[in-house]
């Protein structure tokens, strides 16, 4: 019936995450469901699913996100919010990083 409508739809597989910026700030989306959409010479890209988080200014995790980071990995905060900034804002990533780095 939607190709009757003259629309097309495609499922896009594999997609580990979806990133939005802005200049005020950024979502990030893990596993979501992706499908392109092509109706009337339009394409759109619709994103379902998956856990989505809100970041402070194009990439900038929050304070609070540096201050659990640095409780959890035993750092200070400057540290904590340079693992941010390398994982992208996963904060399991960032603490697994700084786990790493530090001796046991």
């Amino acid at each position: 019936m939607m190709q009757r409508m003259g629309m097309q739809v495609e499922q896009v597989d594999d997609v580990t995450r979806v990133v939005i910026e802005s200049a005020s700030k950024r979502i990030v989306i893990d596993n979501p469901e992706v499908a392109i959409v092509k109706v009337q010479g339009q394409t759109v890209y619709q994103v379902g699913g998956g856990i989505a988080r809100e970041e402070g200014p194009a990439g900038v995790s929050s304070q609070e996100d540096a201050s659990l980071v640095a409780s959890q990995a035993g750092v200070s905060v400057e540290e904590a919010a340079k693992a941010l900034q390398q994982s992208g804002g996963d904060l399991a990533q960032a603490i697994i990083i700084l786990k790493q780095k530090k001796p046991s």
